[in-house]
């Protein structure tokens, strides 16, 4: 039983709901979300999708552990490979099964969802072996991962991807954000990265009231979810400013990843209504506590 704690553990499960979200918000922008509300149609295609993004975001994460098992030993030793609790040959056949059973499942929608889901699995190895080192690359190898992830949402129809792909530097931009902000998690932050990257959440809530300008009648739904996604990410960002000391930094870092559920909750507002938003909102509650059991970063 404690191996098999050990193996979920290296899933971040309370991450892997935050990418559900990611696929609802792209499926809102493909048009169908309002669809689905009212009969339940494309349900089976939401479901792949949602494999898909499970096998594609946890093994990713596993495979994360892998790659830092020599530095975990040193810096995070309580993680389950340093500690004993998984082995580099279990963790590696689990992130390995994880990220098939993701491209696999999403071959069941098109050939391009099949070809996001690859790029995404790539962008996320690459990020593990190599582009978490890269001082600009690393949080921008990120980001793609999760836009991709919001574009295997969008695949779900095809033509659409043409018309809004641009949304896609959204979660880019988010995510560069968290991951700016999380190189302070071990050795304390550094101020002027978390500058920036309030600046940048700044800019993303800009886009997403333009894009509910531009594609929803009733645009001023969309300001609640972007003032709770306000009350979650900035308290704890601003006190690492004030004092970037790891545990704070953390913190700002685990508000970022858990509030991207509110992020998606907001662009789907901006595409469908506040409604389906708040379909998509119920996964941040899920997500939190299931964040209080298993480890976020």
């Amino acid at each position: 039983m404690k191996k098999l704690i050990a193996h979920v553990k290296l899933m971040r499960p309370a991450n892997v709901i935050t990418a559900i979200a990611d696929i609802m918000a792209g499926f809102a922008a493909s048009g169908l979300a309002i669809q689905w509300i009212d009969n339940g149609d494309h349900s089976e295609s939401l479901m792949w999708l949602a494999l898909a993004t499970i096998g594609l975001y946890a093994g990713g994460v596993v495979f994360n552990d892998v790659f830092d098992a020599e530095l975990d030993r040193i810096e995070r030793p309580e993680r389950p490979i340093p500690s004993g609790d998984a082995s580099l040959v279990s963790a590696s056949l689990l992130g390995a099964i994880l990220l098939i059973l993701g491209v696999l499942s999403a071959w069941m929608i098109s050939l391009l969802s099949l070809l996001i889901a690859f790029l995404v699995a790539a962008c996320a190895l690459l990020y593990d072996a190599w582009g978490k080192h890269q001082n600009i690359w690393g949080p921008i190898n990120m980001g793609m991962c999760r836009g991709g992830n919001l574009l295997l949402g969008v695949s779900v129809v095809p033509a659409v991807i043409g018309e809004v792909w641009y949304i896609s530097l959204i979660p880019v931009i988010y995510i560069a954000a968290i991951t700016m902000i999380s190189r302070g998690e071990v050795h304390g932050g550094n101020r002027q990265a978390i500058r920036g990257a309030a600046f940048m959440y700044g800019f993303i809530f800009i886009c997403i009231l333009l894009l509910a300008f531009l594609f929803n009648q009733v645009y001023w739904q969309v300001i609640p979810f972007l003032a709770l996604l306000s009350y979650f990410i900035f308290p704890p960002l601003f006190k690492a400013l004030r004092n970037p000391e790891p545990r704070l930094v953390g913190l700002a870092v685990k508000a970022g990843v858990l509030s991207l559920i509110i992020l998606d909750a907001a662009l789907a507002t901006a595409f469908t209504g506040w409604f389906y938003g708040l379909v998509v909102l119920l996964l941040f509650p899920i997500s939190r506590l299931v964040g209080k059991a298993f480890a976020v970063t």
